[in-house]
């Protein structure tokens, strides 16, 4: 990993970059590197900031949008349901390095029910149905 005080808007061309936001209605961006639809290897990923999800609701998908980048998120509605828990609260707001997890877990298995269940812990308020095949 490299890291430098430069902005990735000036490092790399707006069609390569996808910011990574919970709030972004693209979940099956991602389940297009199975089908080798999408060149990964092309794309530079931008993890959206530490966030309250409470305070600042839809904050990184703004932030891409007034950069004019295209936004993706993890595809937990796509492989995950809803846990029933006692407090009937399901986030897909992840912290940077729950996000890590997942995208490093995905990488090295190419399985995103493994990846999710790697990254997205259970307090979430969701699980990998028994259903969806490893």
């Amino acid at each position: 990993m490299d890291t430098t005080p430069e902005s990735y808007l000036d490092l790399f061309p707006l069609e390569a970059i996808v910011y990574l936001t919970p709030d972004s209605e693209n979940g099956k961006y991602f389940t297009c590197f199975r089908q080798g639809r999408t060149r990964a290897r092309d794309k530079v990923y931008v993890l959206g900031g530490l966030v309250d999800e409470s305070i600042h609701k839809q904050l990184t998908l703004r932030r891409a949008r007034e950069q004019s980048l295209r936004t993706a998120r993890l595809p937990i509605r796509e492989y995950m349901v809803k846990a029933p828990n006692s407090r009937n609260y399901h986030s897909e707001t992840l912290a940077i390095n729950q996000v890590f997890d997942v995208l490093s877990t995905y990488y090295e298995t190419r399985s995103w029910p493994a990846a999710l269940r790697a990254g997205v812990s259970s307090g979430k308020g969701y699980m990998i149905p028994d259903t969806v095949e490893q």
